[in-house]
């Protein structure tokens, strides 16, 4: 197995006291710093209608990414396109590869990134396509990049422009078999969101490897893992951090729409219900949280029970520094170099 590879999807964390000012910043600082210590690809995410999380649009945090760094590959995690144009976001990704040839990830979702209120305002006005048509949506991404609109298609002869001899390098994000066959029979990447739904996540990706249709866009299957982890000098150490990143998803899932990221302290004096407690444990089965060897180790095993080189990994910590320095830790202890 080649050696691990490791990027990052950043969902620019608000902590509690904290503005998204703040958010956007500690992202643009944290992805010079990736680049620095050798992470492979950095991906911001989009989320609305949230107060813990500040990336809403990551067609403008990736060129403010990419100008500020100079290798690593700038991209989305993901684009939510049911909300949108599949012309207007294949527009936005030729300019970008126009801007920053070769460094473009353009990762496509179908997860609406919001609550149903939310996705009703985003969509496009009386005629927003419903959530089945994600997958033709993805086609049409595709073919107005790659100036292949079909005779008989009510919008043959329009392209994406500007028009470019290179496509931004395309992956679908999902955590379940309808995602991942649909990047197999269009042969594109796929990316899966072990974090999120781990269940059967290696039986997803060998589904899309089996599957897999060779396309103009990629001769061959191509997957990484999304995961979440905290580093840091102690396992103890690790688990505090984690914590804040537990009780936010913990609120969320309870329906709270307001409140940053808390702090582990206040993350730790919690009183919680036994079920919230059931709830905190199953999020904390699902991180790798540890010191940098332990965590190493277990990305390690998780990489080659999935048969991939790359994971994304998702770090969530109250204090902008301690993420960091978990990202800084990992990078040490998984030797990770430049290019």
């Amino acid at each position: 197995m080649s050696p691990l590879r490791l990027g990052i999807v950043d969902q620019s964390p608000i902590r509690t006291g904290g503005t998204a000012r703040e958010a956007l910043e500690a992202t643009l600082a944290l992805a010079k710093a990736a680049d620095r210590l050798g992470y492979t690809r950095y991906w911001v995410a989009e989320h609305h209608n949230t107060a813990t999380q500040a990336s809403a649009s990551p067609e403008i945090l990736i060129p403010l990414i990419a100008d500020g760094t100079s290798r690593i590959r700038v991209g989305s995690g993901g684009v939510m396109l049911t909300h949108y144009s599949a012309l207007k976001v294949g527009e936005q990704f030729r300019m970008l590869e126009t801007l920053f040839p070769g460094r473009i990830d353009m990762g496509l979702g179908r997860a609406p990134g919001s609550d149903g209120l939310t996705s009703a305002a985003l969509a496009a006005g009386p005629g927003a396509l419903p959530l089945d048509a994600y997958p033709e949506q993805v086609a049409d991404v595709i073919r107005y990049m790659t100036d292949t609109i079909p005779e008989g298609h009510r919008f043959r002869g329009v392209r994406a422009t500007p028009a470019g001899e290179r496509m931004p390098e395309t992956w679908l994000l999902g955590s379940a078999y309808d995602s991942a066959h649909f990047a197999a029979e269009q042969g594109l990447g796929f990316s899966f969101a072990h974090f999120i739904s781990p269940e059967g996540g290696q039986r997803v990706v060998q589904a899309y490897r089996d599957r897999f249709k060779p396309s103009t866009l990629l001769a061959a299957p191509m997957a990484n893992i999304g995961v979440a982890a905290v580093c840091a000098e102690t396992d103890e150490e690790a688990h505090r951090l984690g914590m804040s990143r537990h009780l936010m998803r913990l609120r969320r899932a309870q329906g709270a729409r307001t409140g940053g990221v808390p702090s582990p302290e206040e993350a730790l004096a919690q009183d919680y219900t036994e079920p919230e407690l059931d709830y905190i444990r199953y999020q904390q089965s699902l991180a790798f949280e540890g010191n940098p060897q332990r965590v190493r180790a277990a990305l390690e095993e998780l990489a080659a029970s999935y048969g991939v080189d790359e994971l994304l990994v998702v770090t969530v910590t109250h204090d902008y520094a301690a993420r960091l320095r978990s990202y800084e830790l990992l990078a040490q202890a998984c030797e990770l170099t430049r290019d």
